[in-house]
């Protein structure tokens, strides 16, 4: 992929009709990533980050959008509402050491759950992961996040647990 990734987007449709904005992630949208983040439900925060994050600190949101879209990847959901664009969703990979391997997550806004964003989501970021010869993604969570785990299984990802640890699992897709 030689051309800009910023420039790349994509109209798409949830179940329930609401029209969405997919396109990768910018430094542009690091407000709009906080203010994301500060609107999730604790328990989706704690689920997303594995820990309790009330206030992302300015290193953070700079980790999640100023990233290397040569090396690694990431695509927001973006909702027009009264004239404001506003962020829903969120997925990304981090290429590991080795080049092969990334890990991944998604998150979704609370009240868009369930209506097929974090599929489309997913579905963006698993074709740049096999169009840049990443061989697999895996994602670490939650053992107590049972959505996560019926997503996972859902969109083709396999389940182990964490060695050493069981409050942690790895979802791992081979593409």
């Amino acid at each position: 992929m030689n051309a800009n990734p910023t420039e790349t987007q994509w109209q798409e449709q949830l179940l329930d009709g609401t029209q969405v904005l997919i396109r990768p992630i910018s430094k542009e949208d690091a407000e709009r990533e906080r203010r994301f983040i500060e609107e999730l439900s604790p328990e989706s925060r704690y689920f997303r980050f594995l820990q309790g994050v009330k206030e992302p600190s300015p290193e953070l949101i700079a980790h999640l959008t100023d990233i290397d879209h040569n090396r690694d990847a990431a695509f927001v959901a973006l909702l027009g509402h009264n004239g404001a664009t506003r962020q829903i969703g969120v997925s990304r990979y981090y290429r590991e050491a080795d080049g092969d391997s990334a890990e991944c997550a998604v998150v979704v806004a609370d009240a868009y759950q369930h209506k097929g964003l974090g599929s489309l989501l997913m579905r963006h970021l698993i074709e740049q992961a096999r169009a840049r010869g990443i061989k697999q993604l895996f994602s670490l969570d939650a053992a107590d996040n049972r959505s996560m785990c019926d997503f996972a299984e859902h969109i083709g990802f396999a389940c182990e647990t964490e060695a050493g640890d069981a409050t942690v699992v790895v979802h791992r897709m081979y593409l």
